[in-house]
C-alpha cells in the first residue's frame, strides 16, 4: 500500500538530522529529539489533514522558530492555535507566536484549517530551528542571517526541498514567505531547478509586527495567490 502524504511527512520528521557544520556562534534545535511529545502532536496534526495523496500547493517560509514549529512540530503553528483551531492539546509546552496569529486568520478566511490544509503544504527550506548566541543568550535566527551559516546549509536545504517535493507538491508555482528569503530560495532555485515560477508573499511576522493596520489586505493577497 503506497504511504499516504502524512506518512512521508512524518517519516521526514522522524528522520530529520542536521549533521553539516556550522559558523561559531550558531546552534541547530530539533524539537522531535528534545520533546517526545512534539512527536506525538505532529503525526496527529498530519494525520488529520494529509491522510490522502492530493497534490498540494507549497508555502515555503525561513526556518521555524523557537515558539512556533520549533515546539509543535508544525510550521507557522503555536501550541494556542495546534489546540484551539486544530483540536490538538499540548501538555508540556504552551507557546505565543506572531506569525501564527497571521497564518491562523488567513486560514479562516481561507474556508477554515481542513480546507486550507487539503491544498497547500508549509515548510521550511530549513526545517530546523536555528539560535544564535548573544550576550543575552540564545536568540532565534534565520538561515541567511550569516554568509558563512547560508554557505554551510545551502546543500542541506537543497536536498531538503527536493524531499518535501517529492511528497506530491505543486511545483509549477511555490510560494515564498519574505523578500529576503526569496532572494535564496532563487539562488537555490537557479542551481537545482526545483520551481518553475515563484511568487513572494510579506512575511507573517512582517505584517504582524509592521503592517498591522494593513493585515486585511494582506490577507486578501495571500488567498488570491492561492486560490487562482
Amino acid at each position: 500500500m503506497s504511504k499516504t502524504f502524512a506518512d512521508q511527512v512524518i517519516d521526514f520528521n522522524r528522520n530529520l538530522t542536521y549533521a553539516g557544520e556550522l559558523p561559531e556562534g550558531f546552534a541547530v534545535l530539533n524539537p522531535y529529539l528534545d520533546n517526545p511529545e512534539t512527536m506525538e502532536v505532529m503525526q496527529k496534526f498530519y494525520h488529520k489533514y494529509y491522510d490522502d495523496s492530493h497534490k498540494r500547493k507549497f508555502i515555503v517560509g525561513i526556518n521555524p522558530s523557537r515558539h512556533g514549529a520549533g515546539i509543535t512540530g508544525v510550521p507557522f503553528t503555536d501550541t494556542k492555535r495546534l489546540e484551539s483551531v486544530c483540536g490538538i492539546p499540548m501538555r508540556s509546552a504552551y507557546t505565543h507566536e506572531v506569525s501564527s496569529v497571521f497564518i491562523y486568520d488567513m486560514i479562516a478566511e481561507y474556508g477554515g484549517a481542513e480546507l486550507f490544509y487539503k491544498d497547500v503544504y508549509i515548510n521550511s527550506p530549513f526545517p530546523l530551528a536555528i539560535v544564535r548566541k548573544t550576550k543575552n543568550g540564545w536568540l532565534n535566527a534565520n538561515y541567511y542571517d550569516d554568509k558563512q551559516l547560508f554557505e554551510a546549509v545551502k546543500d542541506f536545504m537543497i536536498e531538503s526541498l527536493k524531499k518535501h517535493i517529492s511528497l506530491n507538491l505543486d511545483t509549477s508555482e511555490v510560494f515564498i514567505l519574505g523578500k529576503k528569503n526569496a532572494d535564496f530560495i532563487a539562488k537555490l532555485n537557479k542551481e537545482a531547478k526545483l520551481f518553475d515560477s515563484m511568487t513572494v508573499l510579506e512575511h507573517p511576522r512582517y505584517i504582524q509586527q509592521y503592517k498591522s493596520k494593513e493585515k486585511q489586505l494582506y490577507i486578501d493577497k495571500y488567498i488570491l495567490a492561492l486560490k487562482k
